[in-house]
Order: structure tokens, then sequence, then C-alpha cells
């Protein structure tokens, strides 16, 4: 069953939370078919996330993976199973 999720969703909601000034979502579930996670489809399971903010300011890197993970909070609670995150 396909969770739903999308790259852009994802987008949408770090900019509104973080107003990033560089942000890239990628969506590479379907390099992790047959791993554990994955729903079969090939979508909305794995995700890269590139993203620099102001929020990120004088932050260690797990202080702004927190913001992130805080931001997606309720997609990985509907089925988002990995995040790469990128920042600087």
């Amino acid at each position: 069953m396909a969770t739903g999720i999308t790259a852009q969703a994802l987008q949408q909601r770090l900019a509104e939370r973080l107003s990033p000034t560089r942000l890239e979502v990628i969506d590479e579930s379907v390099q992790h078919l047959g791993h554990a996670g994955q729903d079969g489809t090939g979508v909305g399971t794995h995700f890269r996330v590139r993203i620099d903010s102001p929020l990120f300011a004088g932050k260690p890197r797990v202080a702004r993976h927190r913001l992130v993970y805080d931001a997606l909070r309720d997609f990985i609670d509907a089925g988002v199973h990995a995040l790469a995150i990128e920042t600087s």
C-alpha cells in the first residue's frame, strides 16, 4: 500500500516551517525496493533532503537535523521510513 507522500509535500512543509535559503527534496524510494521500510511501490518512503536555513545558524548538526525531523514528524508517522539530511 502506497504512503501517498511526495517530495513536493515534504518540500512545501519544510519551506513553510524552516524558511530555507536552499531546499531540495528527492524521492529515492525506488533505489530501496526490497529493503526494509519499502512498501513495494518505489515512491514515498525514502527521501534525501538538502536544506540550508537561517534557523540553523550557530546550531550543531544534530540540532539542525532535529529541526528537519520535527517539521516532518507527521510524514514520518505516516510512512516515511528514511530521511538522508544534508545541511550546512
